[in-house]
């Protein structure tokens, strides 16, 4: 049973129609006792990182997702969901995020203007690394994105040899966006998998298929 946190989060009505159609089994719940009793949980999001960790607090959800990573249920953070797994975001000083994940995620430049922000719509993937999520997705696969801010790619790649997440997709808006991130049974992606046709329906069941706990 797939547990999506209702934290009134936007794309939590397409997540449910992704997994639906997908055949798997899910709950729409901010009860401690069913997330944790779940075989994978879903961190869906849209909005802004400082209101979200908010909402997260006022529901005790906070300390309930660090309790599944802590566990070993397969998570996965989709769009803001993403960026809530990190320590801070330059969208909200002095916000704390959830922690699971090093790093602070920062605006996307516009380039004096030359770029739209948010940044919104289709752009291709590049896989730099082997990984559960992207099994059997091509290389250049176009996804969905919407989000003005991003995690920078490859800083820790960059800094450490051994790090403590893997970027497992690139997209390059302007920069190279770290478009999905791996580490053990924590899994998220930057842009929407339920809004990315039969690709992003795939990324999606990979996780539910490959990452167990």
């Amino acid at each position: 049973m797939i547990a999506i946190c209702d934290y009134d989060a936007g794309n939590i009505m397409s997540v449910q129609k992704a997994c639906a159609f997908l055949g798997h089994d899910y709950v729409l719940t901010r009860d401690r006792k069913t997330i944790l009793s779940a075989d994978h949980v879903i961190l869906p999001g849209v909005g802004a990182f400082g209101d979200a960790m908010n909402r997260l607090d006022s529901y005790g959800l906070s300390d309930v997702l660090c309790e599944v990573a802590d566990r070993g249920t397969p998570l996965l953070g989709i769009c803001l969901g993403l960026q809530l797994l990190f320590e801070r975001s330059d969208e909200s000083p002095g916000a704390c995020g959830l922690g699971l994940l090093p790093g602070a995620i920062v605006r996307i430049p516009d380039q004096d203007g030359k770029l739209k922000i948010p940044h919104m719509g289709w752009n291709s993937l590049s896989l730099p690394v082997k990984s559960r999520l992207f099994e059997g997705i091509p290389e250049g696969t176009q996804v969905y994105f919407v989000h003005s801010f991003y995690l920078p790619c490859p800083s820790v790649q960059a800094q450490n040899p051994e790090p403590e997440y893997h970027v497992t997709a690139v997209a390059d808006y302007g920069v190279p966006i770290g478009a999905s991130v791996e580490r053990k049974n924590v899994a998220a992606c930057q842009f929407h998998p339920e809004k990315s046709g039969r690709w992003g329906l795939q990324i999606l069941d990979n996780f539910l298929r490959n990452f167990t706990g």
